[in-house]
């Protein structure tokens, strides 16, 4: 809509709570984080609050509109089939592209789709269950998988554990028992046998030039 004409001045008008629900239902968001959300929009100049459902000639004229922007499926509202019959009459509709995924319906279906996982998340960062309209039954079935699922956490984190320290004392066994080979080499020789003999000898203390050996 902002992009439609040069140099629009865009004007959102957002609904009150009771219009809201009584002519859609309970809302998600109330209507001063909705007019808040709005307003925080770049491509929004002004928010209008408590706009009405249906635009008459007064609403118009009273904020100087010269186009209406919404999406063109019909909106039907009681015995109405359209609501914006009269605008799109006079010529003043400016049709608009919904963005497929992107609607409160959708938002809400994903919501009611992982009920369980957002009740359960909230739980346990510190909402009662009265916050959240959860009954007492359903309170105390999220808490327990809440606790089932931390005691799997902290039984994976001590098999995780448990195998670091096993890898750690077979690195370590490895090391100790390459460092006990070497010295047998290094004492024995590969064949078993003490070296005694040419240290005897270069030394003078030996009584013949044999070296002593251990069988």
């Amino acid at each position: 809509a902002k992009s439609a004409f040069p140099n629009v001045y865009l004007i959102v008008g957002v609904n009150s709570d009771e219009l809201t629900h009584a002519m859609k239902g309970k809302t998600v968001m109330t209507d001063s984080e909705r007019y808040e959300a709005v307003r925080h929009c770049r491509y929004v100049d002004e928010v209008v609050r408590d706009a009405p459902w249906v635009l008459d000639n007064a609403f118009l004229e009273e904020h100087k509109i010269d186009f209406v922007a919404h999406d063109e499926i019909p909106y039907t509202m009681g015995n109405e089939e359209d609501v914006y019959k009269l605008i799109k009459e006079r010529g003043m509709f400016l049709a608009t592209q919904r963005t497929d995924g992107i609607s409160t319906s959708d938002l809400v279906a994903r919501i009611v789709k992982d009920y369980d996982v957002y009740v359960r998340r909230n739980l346990a960062r510190g909402y009662s269950a009265r916050d959240m309209n959860v009954s007492f039954l359903n309170e105390k079935k999220f808490l327990l998988q809440n606790k089932m699922d931390e005691l799997k956490d902290k039984s994976k984190q001590l098999v995780e554990n448990f195998e670091g320290k096993r890898h750690e004392f077979i690195q370590k066994w490895e090391d100790r028992s390459r460092e006990f080979i070497c010295n047998f080499l290094e004492l024995f020789g590969r064949e078993g046998r003490l070296l005694r003999g040419k240290d005897d000898k270069s030394s003078g203390h030996g009584k013949d030039d044999r070296p002593s050996t251990l069988q």
